[in-house]
């Protein structure tokens, strides 16, 4: 008999309907010499502190750091876990070959690993590695089923993030809860979780201590159209007065203009961060709404494999892709002008340098039925992503307009698109205000023209940082704090972000259950418990983006074999003896 272990029973339903093995049975299907069960997400974790030594049940400051010999694993509490494992483990004893069909992804490698070990599995494993639940997908991975020591690399980076996970999240919640938590309450700390804490209280008390100062800008309107001074801003009142009662009086007269046509590519296909963001932008949907959302639309069979972090596709992917417009019935007035002649393939879209383990999310093709508002809200995102890839660029031409009025020089630019291109996929969506043109529609004006305007001196005040939104705070996230705009850049920086993709949404919404921070309409604020836990941890190690960032390239870098698992599991082992000291000298008190 062989195995296949799935994450989850809809998983397993639809290998078991490929295989042929659609027998129901008590926890597994099972047919045509194949049994097919699942896993209920992680059934095994490391195990508890106090399941290594009755010394580490009691907190206390004398038995930190506790830096396990030899980290073990545990079957999780729940009765029906400990069934569905007892299950599969009898499975297993009977199995001469194992098919991993895990997600495909580090912690999907992590949950199938650890049920394989603590069953002692003895036989042959192999590793099914597919993009999408599609009946096409899962034949074409078992065709290429690959052994699964080729992705031990995956599973070391993910066993890494667990056990670093413990390490700082067990001993130092304990080191601050009894420094300095004053009986009242546990001081929760974690890898990434304490760092994106420290993002939002950071931002909170720049906006808190930001001190806005008045500023001026002149404007004046000549035939229907804004100009404003080039040299931007005054920031003194007196300078800005002057220039108004240079210009008062005085003819507007046009002394240059300048067009420049230009291209704009088609928006990139999405990431789960960028789906994330999209869907805060645009629906409110927080981050473990949107991956939800997808995951189950991914379950379903209707868009590809979500927790993935490239906006590219393979190119392999190419050939496949006239099936799926055509499979996109609810679309065809967008997908007909494409049929029919060869599809667009831009390097933009289409490059393996940019693929690894999984590709953009994209819908499969299947025909979507029964969706709940959100699912459709999130297919239609993705799905018109992916039509639009396939138009031509939208044309647009800028033009720029010189003028000058008593010696002051004014300036003003209008955008006019001449050729939708793909912008026609997107008609019917909601508006983007963060991407909407600001540009005016600019009538024809004559090099050397004059003639009467309005002139306008406006006061305003500086304004502080926004604060976050989840939008705002995974891409903070994404980049470990920096403001990015650029998006080749932001692809670079990637690899240095805290967190995952796919474990993002859930460290947010752990620091809301948490009582860290709260939302006030879509944006999100620390608490008075958060700002206090960031002021209680002084060590920068602990609250540091941009070093947890670097955490985070090391663990990509164990999956591509550039870098060992042991070294970077002896450098957390080190840092947290460091912390630990520290905190333990620190004889300063903390004000309550």
């Amino acid at each position: 008999m062989i195995l296949c272990i799935a994450e989850k029973k809809s998983v397993a339903e639809s290998i078991g309907k490929v295989l042929g093995a659609i027998a129901p049975r008590d926890g597994f299907f099972e047919g045509n010499g194949y049994c097919v069960t699942w896993a209920l997400g992680h059934l095994c974790t490391l195990k508890e502190p106090n399941d290594y030594t009755e010394m580490w049940q009691r907190w206390s400051l004398s038995s930190l750091p506790m830096i396990p010999p030899k980290f073990g694993i545990k079957l999780m509490g729940e009765r029906s876990k400990e069934r569905q494992f007892n299950i599969i483990k009898k499975l297993i004893e009977g199995a001469e070959c194992i098919i991993n069909c895990g997600d495909a992804g580090q912690e999907g490698e992590l949950i199938q690993r650890w049920i394989m070990q603590k069953a002692q599995t003895k036989c042959p494993v192999k590793r099914l590695w597919v993009s999408s639940l599609t009946e096409e997908a899962i034949k074409e991975g078992f065709a290429t089923l690959k052994d699964q020591s080729e992705y031990q690399p995956l599973y070391e980076a993910g066993l890494c993030r667990a056990i670093g996970d413990w390490l700082l999240g067990m001993n130092a919640t304990r080191l601050y809860t009894l420094k300095y938590g004053g009986n009242r309450q546990v001081l929760s700390i974690g890898r990434v979780q304490t760092p994106t804490l420290a993002l939002i209280v950071k931002r909170q008390a720049e906006i808190e201590n930001f001190i806005p100062k008045p500023y001026w800008e002149l404007k004046t309107k000549y035939r229907d159209v804004l100009f404003s001074v080039v040299e931007g801003k005054f920031e003194e009142k007196e300078k800005a007065e002057e220039a108004l009662q240079k210009i008062s009086g005085e003819p507007f007269t046009v002394t240059d203009i300048s067009a420049k046509k230009g291209n704009e590519l088609p928006p990139r296909l999405y990431d789960l961060t960028s789906l994330q963001v999209d869907c805060n932008k645009k629906y409110g949907m927080t981050a473990d709404e949107t991956l939800q959302t997808i995951q189950s639309l991914y379950e379903k069979k209707y868009t590809t494999y979500p927790r993935v972090d490239t906006t590219y596709l393979s190119e392999d992917i190419y050939p496949k892709c006239e099936n799926i417009l055509k499979g996109l019935r609810d679309y065809q007035q967008l997908t007909a002008p494409l049929m029919g002649k060869p599809l667009i393939k831009s390097k933009k879209v289409f490059d393996n340098k940019k693929v690894t383990d999984h590709h953009a999310i994209i819908p499969t093709g299947v025909h979507p039925q029964a969706l709940t508002e959100n699912e459709r809200r999130v297919y239609n995102l993705v799905t018109t992503h992916f039509i639009a890839i396939f138009y031509p660029e939208c044309k647009f031409c800028t033009t720029t307009v010189l003028g000058e009025s008593g010696g002051v020089n004014f300036k003003a630019t209008g955008k006019v698109i001449t050729d939708p291109g793909w912008r026609v996929v997107f008609a019917q969506e909601p508006a983007d205000n963060d991407k909407e043109e600001k540009n005016q529609t600019m009538p024809a004006f004559t090099k050397g023209e004059s003639g009467p305007h309005i002139p306008e001196l406006v006061e305003k005040m500086t304004q502080p940082p926004k604060p976050y939104t989840e939008a705002t705070l995974l891409r903070a996230m994404e980049t470990a704090g920096k403001t990015v705009d650029d998006e080749e850049l932001r692809d670079l920086m990637k690899e240095n972000g805290i967190g995952r993709p796919s474990t993002r949404a859930e460290i947010i919404k752990t620091l809301f259950k948490r009582n860290y921070i709260r939302n006030e309409k879509k944006n999100i604020f620390a608490t008075a418990t958060g700002v206090e836990l960031v002021g209680i941890i002084r060590n920068e190690l602990l609250k540091s983006a941009e070093l947890t960032g670097q955490w985070e390239k090391k663990l990509r870098d164990i999956e591509r074999r550039k870098y060992e698992a042991k070294q970077f599991v002896d450098e957390l082992k080190a840092m947290l003896v460091e912390v630990v000291n520290s905190v333990l000298r620190d004889n300063t008190a903390i004000g309550r």
